[in-house]
């Protein structure tokens, strides 16, 4: 039976645990690629943001551009105070920017410099060192100047950014003259701090909304400006240089968790659906393998029952049979001999008896239908009569039986025939399970409140593994004794069920090798 069992729950285990493995594994190999989609979903949203940042900074200097052309284009026409106005009511218009630079080409020695305030357009000697410096930039972009020629050539007017480490506070752009027939170069000095806090803060704050944190920095000049005022700004996730300001970064962060954040929540929210899933399932298994584990053994037991049984039934009604046979053909001659086999046909029905009632009740008690008349007894006078009933008998086994009654013990209510049958089947186990040492003592008393029959052997004992099992219908303890000892194995069912009945408890006390004692509790409280 145990192999039987075994090769089921193997089985079961199998059939279940085998798809959650599969499930796991196929969990743990498409996690990786979901995660390197989304991060692919992510980069290219960012490199959209992030792009839409940079061409909005360009649309914007290449507006400029084309003001400060048609301012250029207004001065030529106009001179004097009305030129200062222009000038003046220009940069108002756009505080970022510093100043304006003007030469006929990269070699031009004689730089014009327009910012607000400044009336004269010709070569001031007090700007020598402010001509000197751009000079020098424009001298070593003369590579990337060049390429502006060759953009106006294919009519496109492209703004370049120059390089140079003597620019702190600004930054220096060219772009030539958009009139075909004219190349002079152009130079927009702007404050790029400034710039970023009028012109792109409202557009990346557009741009963020409540999903993003788009950043603007400069980590050697200390600088950062975050879309969203308030925000803690996290680990950058992507960051690209501002077209115009190349020493300027462009950031953004996720508002929230970052990608690695996501992709890890998701990960762990998987690995523990798939565990609680698992662990759902091996539950499952768990109770099914229990539950098949139960009904096999009980099936071993009912065929273990049915064999005892049978066994129990056959053997009086043998005895009974053949005595009788005997006694009817007339070949017992003396009256003590024929005395001899009366009494034993008498003990063998009245063992027949037993047997067939203790089914009977068990039937019943499955049944529900048995029913106790509770009245109030003396406990003393109902095993006083169970103890003379089988004083005889159990001397002649070889028995010491003895009963020590306590005193003033109240009445309880008891259905004395119930109280009856399971004193017997506790006398009967004592029997049946004693060894070498043949004793068997019955007392009562009270316990708090409680009144009790305690029914003590010197036999062979119940393991603990076994006490928990000792109460259930059809179990035999599989040791010792067991094999000789006749027995339904619903003695002890029936004790329960007559105490449970009564409200009653039953108290075990035992161990191998020293006997056992059973105690059945009465509830004196009920008498009232």
């Amino acid at each position: 039976m145990n192999k039987t069992v075994k090769k089921i729950g193997i089985i079961l285990l199998f059939i279940i645990i085998l798809p959650v493995i599969l499930l796991t594994f196929n969990e743990l190999n498409t996690l990786s690629d979901n995660e390197k989609v989304l991060e692919e979903i992510y980069a290219d949203q960012l490199e959209a943001v992030l792009f839409s940042v940079n061409q909005y900074s360009e649309d914007v200097v290449s507006s400029w551009a084309t003001q400060i052309d048609i301012l250029l284009e207004k001065l030529e026409h106009t001179d004097g105070y009305k030129s200062k106005e222009l000038i003046d009511s220009f940069f108002n218009n756009y505080p970022s920017l510093a100043m304006i630079m003007l030469a006929d080409s990269i070699k031009d020695e004689r730089l014009i410099f327009i910012y607000a305030s400044e009336t004269s357009f010709v070569y001031n000697e007090l700007k020598v060192e402010l001509n000197n410096e751009y000079q020098k930039i424009l001298s070593a972009n003369e590579k990337t100047i060049r390429r502006l020629y060759t953009y106006k050539r294919g009519n496109y007017r492209k703004i370049e950014t120059m390089r140079s480490d003597s620019l702190k506070d600004t930054e220096f752009l060219v772009f030539l003259n958009e009139a075909p027939n004219r190349n002079e170069l152009r130079g927009i000095i702007l404050y790029p701090q400034m710039f970023i806090y009028r012109i792109l803060s409202p557009k990346i704050q557009e741009v963020g909304q409540d999903e993003f944190v788009i950043s603007i920095f400069n980590r050697e000049k200390n600088f950062q400006f975050n879309s969203a005022k308030g925000s803690p700004v996290k680990t950058i996730q992507q960051e690209r240089s501002l077209w115009i300001f190349p020493e300027y970064k462009v950031g953004i962060t996720i508002k929230g968790k970052t990608i690695e954040e996501v992709v890890r929540d998701r990960a762990v929210t998987n690995i523990v659906m798939i565990s609680l899933l698992a662990l759902i399932l091996i539950i499952g298994v768990w109770i099914v393998y229990r539950n098949v584990k139960r009904e096999v053994e009980l099936a071993q037991i009912k065929s273990d029952f049915v064999s005892s049984v049978s066994h129990e039934l056959r053997t009086p009604l043998a005895l009974i049979s053949m005595f009788s046979e005997t006694l009817e053909m007339n070949r017992v001659k003396s009256d003590e001999k024929r005395q001899e086999y009366y009494s034993i046909i008498s003990q063998e029905a009245n063992r027949l008896g037993r047997i067939v009632n203790t089914i009977l009740n068990f039937s019943k008690m499955e049944a529900g239908k048995r029913k106790f008349q509770f009245e109030e007894k003396d406990l003393n006078e109902i095993v006083e009569q169970m103890f003379s009933n089988y004083k005889f008998h159990l001397k002649n086994k070889n028995f010491q039986f003895d009963f020590f009654p306590g005193e003033n013990i109240p009445k309880v209510k008891t259905d004395q025939e119930a109280v009856s049958e399971a004193i017997i089947n506790l006398i009967d186990n004592a029997v049946k399970y004693s060894d070498d040492k043949k004793e068997i003592i019955i007392k009562t008393g009270t316990d708090y409140n409680f009144a009790y029959i305690e029914v003590a052997d010197k036999g062979i004992g119940i393991s603990s593994e076994d006490q928990k099992k000792i109460f259930d219908k059809f179990f035999r303890v599989s040791t010792g004794l067991v094999h000789n000892a006749k027995g339904t194995g619903l003695g002890l069912t029936l004790v329960k069920h007559i105490m449970d009945a009564h409200n009653g408890k039953i108290r075990l006390k035992s161990k191998l090798g020293e006997g056992s004692t059973f105690i059945l509790l009465f509830p004196i409280k009920l008498n009232t």
